[in-house]
């Protein structure tokens, strides 16, 4: 196959006051014409830089190429002048970024924003960009292309802000487009929609795909190839095939190691090391609860919407679902952090809704919660000491300065780190770590029940593996109780002993979690589970089950006009409708 793209010993590094970041050392990989290359590797091995230093989007300063060739159609893309990029960039190599939120501009209607690269690369006419964005709003399956064309981005869903992007980045048919973690905040039906889309539009185009990715479920079902980035430089690169069946490097081979697959029976759990209650009460009883939102004019949101559930002291209770399902508002209406609308949660038999501020404040020593986003939910102007030492004084057991300081260094060993890292701020830490970090300040007060709201979505595959293993161990030790919300099924699955499926604010299906996964009751459990990417490119056939969004409206678990696709050999083929 013809070369579209080379990238020839490539060393980008960023540069502050004292010190330089080699963020890229001497990478070296091509992208042939109408295939799909997968760049894989976790947080800080250099992909999105490889991909920005491509686009020439990285300032200088504080980043410089220090060396090599960017070869695109056989010019060389690191001796172009800022004018001449702003030529390539939409008409010859388009990209689709991470968050879709951010990406768009939200003064500007939908259709405008498309029209954009329209205008300025085909030269289009006013009325002739309105006719062609309105097509690529229904090339990339948004229907009722008329209408949507003239809503702003917060009208859409995350999974339609993520379709806008990839319309604006193929409206003028570019030869290459770069995907930096195009499905990273979506959930697993989304995402099928969203690469089934992308493969679709790559065969009727012929346009050539990087997909930057951790997700190697992900890079099975979509890429012909795959380079593998570690610290800055290319470990590993091969086929897809090669890749996931003869892994050659150890870094590969941990990576590929650390993915939770559906397939593979659940490991026994581990006898807790501290007694349980001798009662058989559940620890936490959630009755009835509502959590509903007033938008004004008349506009009733109902978050949640009548859910029960037990937990026993020691279990893990899972809740999975998609973005607006409920999860995180149950959570956090069960430790009141919303006041619920209704219903009633009892923990120990003690009915939280009937406890005044005070008694509550008490009552949280018990039951805490492990926040999604490790970045946002740290203070980056405190130091960890203080971080993680807040609780303690909030509930009056630091004891002394050096009393406090023993016990934050000790919750930091608990949780993998070192001692020393406690006079650090937020800021010198990596995702996972950060995450380490909240797990610490949540054990602080030593509380019984915690509620893990998405703690592993903003992380790496590999890092997610630790987390949870971290999360296991601390529940055998400490005889912990958790709520584990997450739309990652798999690592679900493994971590939980129960698992109970949300959809508009309701439970519809609550089972063993074995059980659940083996022989799933629901048909929006089953479009869940169906839609999670196979991690493995050799699957000769797997039927999946992508609904469509805009039929969700009418037919809520999408079963009436929903596609369904199937895996051939690492690629998505529409079958038909159902």
């Amino acid at each position: 196959m013809e070369s579209l793209l080379q990238v020839n010993r490539l060393s980008v590094s960023f540069f502050s006051r004292d010190k330089e970041v080699e963020a890229v050392r001497g990478v070296s990989f091509e992208v042939r014409k109408g295939e799909t290359l997968g760049i894989v590797g976790e947080s800080g091995s250099g992909k999105s830089v490889t991909a920005r230093t491509i686009m020439r989007l990285l300032p200088s300063p504080p980043s410089l190429v220090k060396s090599g060739e960017i070869l695109f159609q056989g010019e060389n893309l690191a001796y172009k002048t800022d004018s001449e990029m702003e030529q390539i960039r939409g008409r010859d190599i388009g990209m689709i970024f991470q968050d879709p939120m951010s990406s768009l501009n939200p003064t500007m209607r939908i259709g405008e924003q498309i029209e954009e690269s329209l205008v300025k690369h085909r030269k289009l006419s006013k009325s002739e960009a309105r006719r062609e964005a309105i097509e690529m709003l229904r090339m990339v399956g948004i229907s009722n292309g008329e209408e949507r064309y003239w809503q702003y981005p917060h009208e859409f869903s995350g999974g339609m802000r993520q379709r806008v992007m990839i319309a604006i980045a193929l409206a003028c048919r570019p030869s290459l487009l770069i995907a930096d973690e195009p499905t990273t905040s979506l959930d697993v039906t989304i995402q099928a929609q969203i690469l089934h889309q992308m493969k679709e539009l790559q065969r009727r185009l012929g346009t050539s795909i990087i997909l930057i990715t951790h997700d190697l479920g992900v890079v099975a079902g979509m890429c012909d190839r795959v380079v593998v980035m570690k610290d800055g430089e290319i470990v590993e690169t091969g086929t897809t095939d090669d890749i996931f069946s003869a892994p050659q490097h150890p870094y590969t081979i941990r990576l590929l190691n650390s993915l939770p697959r559906l397939n593979e029976k659940k490991k026994p759990k581990p006898a807790p090391l501290v007694a349980r209650p001798a009662d058989d009460r559940p620890l936490l009883e959630v009755r009835s609860l509502k959590q509903y939102f007033n938008l004004g004019k008349g506009q009733i949101v109902k978050a949640v919407n009548d859910v029960s559930f037990d937990i026993r002291a020691g279990e893990t209770l899972g809740v999975v679902g998609e973005s607006g399902s409920g999860k995180s508002t149950t959570g956090r209406a069960i430790l009141r952090l919303n006041e619920p609308t209704g219903g009633e949660v009892l923990f120990k038999g003690i009915p939280l809704n009937r406890l005044n501020r005070g008694e509550m404040k008490t009552m949280r020593r018990h039951m805490q919660m492990i926040f999604q986003d490790p970045y946002a939910s740290l203070n980056p102007r405190l130091r960890i000491v203080d971080i993680i030492g807040e609780a303690l004084d909030v509930h009056g057991i630091a004891g002394g300065k050096q009393a406090r300081l023993r016990r934050v260094e000790e919750l930091l060993e608990m949780v993998g780190l070192s001692a020393s890292h406690a006079m650090r701020y937020p800021h010198e830490f990596s995702g996972g770590q950060r995450q380490r970090i909240g797990i610490a300040r949540t054990l602080a007060i030593e509380p019984e029940f915690i509620v893990c709201d998405e703690p592993l979505s903003a992380l790496d595959v590999s890092i997610q593996a630790q987390i949870v293993k971290l999360l296991e161990e601390l529940q055998q030790r400490l005889g912990l109780t958790y709520l584990f919300i997450a739309h990652d099924l798999s690592m679900v699955k493994h971590i939980s002993d129960r698992v109970a499926v949300m959809y508009k604010g309701k439970i519809v299906e609550l089972a063993e979690s074995e059980e659940l996964y083996e022989n799933p009751q629901h048909a929006y459990t089953k479009s869940l589970l169906a839609a999670i990417p196979v991690p493995d490119p050799k699957v000769e056939s797997k039927k999946s089950f992508v609904p469509d969004e805009e039929s969700l409206k009418a037919d809520p678990y999408g079963l009436e006009r929903s596609r369904f696709v199937e895996v051939k050999k690492g690629h998505w083929v529409a079958v038909a409708e159902a």
